[in-house]
């Protein structure tokens, strides 16, 4: 019971600053291969990692996401996520652009833009 009263705070603790592990583990795991059956390979991505959003945006989509920069459009940053019913990977119609030091969000079809993206 003791150790119970430790251990549970602790994984609590651990989640809250890291994300849930299972799902940056199904992210990881489905993300990368999602890319790979689009036709890219590791030359064509510049930056490719799991990140943790501060606020919820897709209740259907696991919380975390992966975020893509491309080689050949390298202002511009994609995310994906995983759905949690059926684990399809979709690319979030919202992507980052940096210009002049301020971010904005666009949702313009730009060349890596997904006809089937999630708004």
């Amino acid at each position: 019971m003791g150790i119970c009263i430790i251990v549970v705070p602790l994984l609590f603790i651990f989640v809250l600053n890291n994300g849930n592990p299972y799902t940056k583990y199904i992210v990881k795991k489905h993300v990368p291969n999602h890319l790979e059956q689009q036709g890219y390979t590791e030359k064509d991505l510049h930056e490719q990692v799991y990140v943790e959003p501060k606020e919820a945006s897709h209740d259907n989509f696991y919380q975390g996401q992966y975020k893509v920069i491309f080689k050949d459009e390298s202002n511009i940053t994609y995310y994906y996520g995983v759905e949690k019913e059926g684990k399809q990977v979709k690319q979030f119609c919202e992507k980052e652009t940096v210009q002049n030091d301020a971010t904005e969000y666009i949702t313009t079809t730009t060349k890596h833009s997904e006809s089937n993206c999630t708004k």
